[in-house]
């Protein structure tokens, strides 16, 4: 009987340890999120051209993370740049989904830090088809070190060398597509992929296999619900980024649930 109690007592505070983690992360997400409008409309250039520093009116935009609503304008905001509220939200729900498949283990940490920066790549990269190095490079490098200090802790469920190998592996595989196909794959999902085959290859081969070909299917559907509603042809170009982060984190949850 004492047994039975003790096993549910331990049972009953894991899952609120889950709720209380899960909340947190919920927050996490939210507030770094509503930070992002102001680099994503500063990151939002066309190619080939400078970071905005100015507002569509032409008064200089000081900083990174905020909202988009110049002080010289007053309230109005600059334009066709997610508001704060979206990229909130989707920043919260992927750190939920993450930290829920996680749990305690240490790199849920490195989760959630990595977690706003891929949301401003996407939201960057299906405005303007692009992935700015500034954010891509330093991401990469950032995953490794921040995965090489989760591998002292206790409790990790990962192997940091098949983390290096594997965004070895996947950047060198995307280089390798961006040469057969540069129309269809540019750089920046090369650089993108150095960090994704990182946090994919923490988990192992499976997990970074799965990930790839995720980021891959859900391009390819999204490409040709395009083509069916007309809206696009069979040679027509689209934003790869977010499908490759898409992926990344879908195989980061299958791969968490299966440590």
């Amino acid at each position: 009987m004492s047994t039975a109690l003790t096993s549910t007592a331990l049972t009953d505070l894991a899952e609120a340890s889950t709720g209380v983690l899960v909340l947190v992360a919920v927050l996490w997400g939210a507030a770094a999120g509503a930070l992002l409008p102001r680099a994503a409309y500063r990151f939002a250039a066309p190619e080939e051209e400078p970071w905005r520093d100015r507002c569509p009116a032409g008064h200089p935009v000081h900083g990174w993370l905020g909202r988009t609503v110049c002080r010289e304008c007053g309230r109005a905001p600059c334009p066709a740049t997610p508001s704060a509220a979206r990229l909130a939200v989707a920043t919260a729900v992927v750190c939920a989904v993450l930290a829920v498949a996680t749990g305690t283990r240490p790199e849920l940490a490195v989760w959630l830090l990595l977690t706003p920066v891929w949301v401003l790549l996407a939201a960057v990269d299906l405005r303007v088809r692009r992935l700015p190095d500034p954010l891509t490079l330093p991401l990469a490098a950032a995953a490794l070190a921040l995965l090489g200090l989760a591998a002292l802790l206790p409790e990790h469920a990962g192997h940091w060398p098949t983390a290096l190998y594997g965004a070895l592996a996947l950047g060198g595989g995307y280089f390798v597509l961006c040469l057969v196909n540069p129309a269809g794959m540019g750089f920046g999902d090369v650089k993108l992929a150095l960090g994704a085959g990182a946090v994919l290859g923490w988990y192992g081969w499976p997990t970074l296999l799965l990930g790839t070909f995720a980021g891959f299917a859900l391009g390819a559907l999204y490409g040709g619900a395009l083509v069916l509603a007309r809206r696009a042809g069979r040679k027509t170009g689209i934003p790869f980024g977010p499908f490759l982060l898409a992926g990344t984190v879908a195989g980061l949850l299958v791969g968490a649930y299966a440590a």
